[in-house]
């Protein structure tokens, strides 16, 4: 069974949604190659108050994308090197986002983005097939006992919002 998920599975609670993304494959094709990752490693960034979240300043230029319809991908430029991949959530107007940490064979979301070469130019597009980049699901169940979750990485200045168990990961493969 391949199934491409669409914007029904993104447009809900951010939370539910990371949790769900375990197990689920991580789709790249370019011309005739075509590469599938098990995710194994996420993190949610949720509304405005999240001071982790690049919406704890409000809607600029850069993050509008995470303030706009689910199921688009959020691509951003971090250090001066790196491609962060992130999938928008919840509502429209509501600010969420997922980032994708990991998946099968590759720990780092920096590592994810230069092996499958995302970059900009898949910035606000669609999770689908036409954007050759989506994410499917192809029957593969995580059982609850594998899934653990803790505080996201590298996001040590955003107070109190640092210590939120909103990352999860498979504890068997990371």
């Amino acid at each position: 069974m391949r199934k491409i998920l669409r914007g029904e599975f993104f447009n809900r609670p951010t939370l539910k949604v990371a949790r769900e993304l375990l197990g689920k494959f991580l789709v790249r094709k370019q011309g005739r190659k075509m590469v599938a990752l098990m995710i194994t490693d996420v993190e949610a960034y949720i509304g405005h108050r999240d001071r982790a979240s690049h919406a704890s300043r409000g809607k600029t230029a850069r993050n509008a994308l995470m303030f706009g319809q689910a199921g688009y991908w959020y691509i951003y430029f971090t250090y001066g090197m790196h491609w962060m991949l992130n999938i928008v959530t919840e509502g429209n107007g509501y600010p969420a986002a997922i980032l994708i940490r990991g998946v099968q064979n590759i720990s780092g979301p920096a590592r994810i983005t230069k092996f499958l070469k995302i970059d900009k130019k898949l910035n606000g597009k669609s999770a689908l097939r036409v954007s050759g980049l989506w994410i499917e699901d192809r029957g593969v169940k995580v059982a609850s006992r594998m899934i653990k979750k803790g505080k996201r990485v590298g996001v040590d200045y955003a107070g109190e919002w640092k210590n939120r168990p909103w990352r999860f990961f498979i504890n068997s493969l990371v």
